[in-house]
Formats: structure tokens, sequence, C-alpha cells
């Protein structure tokens, strides 16, 4: 979010739709489902926090109000990056995703949720930001 805001916060004519996507466990993840409710319920409530936390902070940036929307969804997602390339915003053009701390390892046997929204991304700018 800081390198979106310090980058083009203020200037006219952008928005920004920030989104979270929360993978949602197999069923048989949890012992019970009321574990996995309140599980879900913590989460997204943790996720609203945040959400809260990033548009604050492009508000600060000079974004206006109207130019700022946020959402988190939980669905099933065997590709995590599937599931945003499904959640973006059909008048959104560019993606910015962040590049978590994998070894190097860990990418090449389980890939990473940012190279595959760059390998599969269409018609979309994709920023990467570690």
């Amino acid at each position: 979010m800081e390198y979106v805001a310090d980058l083009i916060g203020g200037l006219p004519g952008f928005k920004v739709a920030v989104l979270h996507v929360i993978a949602e466990p197999e069923d048989d993840f949890f012992p019970t489902a009321a574990e996995k409710d309140a599980w879900m319920k913590r989460e997204g409530e943790r996720i609203q926090r945040v959400l809260a936390s990033y548009r604050e902070i492009l508000l600060t940036a000079g974004f206006t109000d109207e130019a700022v929307k946020t959402r988190s969804t939980i669905k099933y997602c065997p590709s995590l990056a599937e599931c945003i390339l499904q959640e973006q915003p059909d008048d959104y053009g560019t993606l910015v995703v962040g590049r978590k701390g994998r070894t190097r390892t860990e990418e090449f046997l389980f890939g990473s949720v940012s190279s595959k929204i760059v390998d599969h991304a269409k018609e979309s700018t994709v920023w990467v930001v570690s």
C-alpha cells in the first residue's frame, strides 16, 4: 500500500480497489464445523482491520474517499493467483501484488502467487513489489 500511496497518491484520475482473498480451508481441516466457523469469523475480522489500515494509508497519501474501495472475499481457491485474477474488476488495468519471502527452493517447488499472476494476467499491467 505504501508503494502505491507514495507513487500515485494525490494524482487525479486514479482509483484503487484493495482486495484480499481468504482461501477457504478444506472441510476436513478443522475437527468441527464450529471451529471452522470461529476461525472464519476471526480471519474475516482481522482482514477487515487490515483493509481499514490500508485504506487509511491511501487516504492520507491523497486519494479521495470515492477513489478507494476495499473488499475481502472467502472462497475455495485451488490456486490463489487464479482467484485473485477472477476477482479483478474489469475497469482496473493494473494489478499490484506483494511478494512474500519464500526461499528460492520453495519458489522453485511450489511457485509463487505473484509469479503465477504475472504469467496469467491478461490485458493488465502487473507490478510486483517486494
